[in-house]
């Protein structure tokens, strides 16, 4: 999935940061959802008090938003890009990334319909870890 950003992606990013006083890092747009990757200790601000931001947000873009804060230790990152559903393990070895939820129902959230979300989260994941080859829910 490659990523670029328009002049409309920048308003964007712009309009975040201004809203949430939270640094943001990045922003990935799709169909029905947009993620704001933001730098680590900045989750406070972004998200705003009781989630005020959250819901601001989503009344401007008309879309579900997720914040995400950014680590540069791939299985924080996961399990941060995962929240708020539980990871009761996740290991990384030979760039595969394997996730131990805690029940079928998370699991299956985590997973998605024919594996979407968890293509989606991997195309997230590798944007910033290369190296990374699969994201893998046991």
């Amino acid at each position: 999935m490659k990523f670029i950003y328009t002049m409309e992606t920048m308003q964007r990013m712009s309009l975040f940061e201004k809203l949430t006083r939270a640094k943001l890092k990045d922003l990935i747009e799709l169909e029905d959802k947009v993620f704001f990757v933001i730098e680590k200790g900045q989750l406070r601000n972004a998200l705003g008090p009781q989630k005020k931001n959250v819901q601001k947000l989503e009344e401007i873009f008309k879309k579900k938003i997720r914040i995400v804060e950014y680590s540069d230790v791939v299985t924080q990152f996961v399990i941060n890009l995962l929240s708020p559903l539980k990871v009761v393990e996740i290991v990384e070895e030979d760039n595969i990334i394997t996730i131990t939820g805690p029940d079928q129902k998370t699991k299956g959230l985590m997973i998605g319909a024919r594996a979407k979300n968890l293509r989606l989260y991997e195309s997230i994941v590798q944007k910033y870890f290369p190296d990374i080859k699969e994201l893998k829910v046991i």
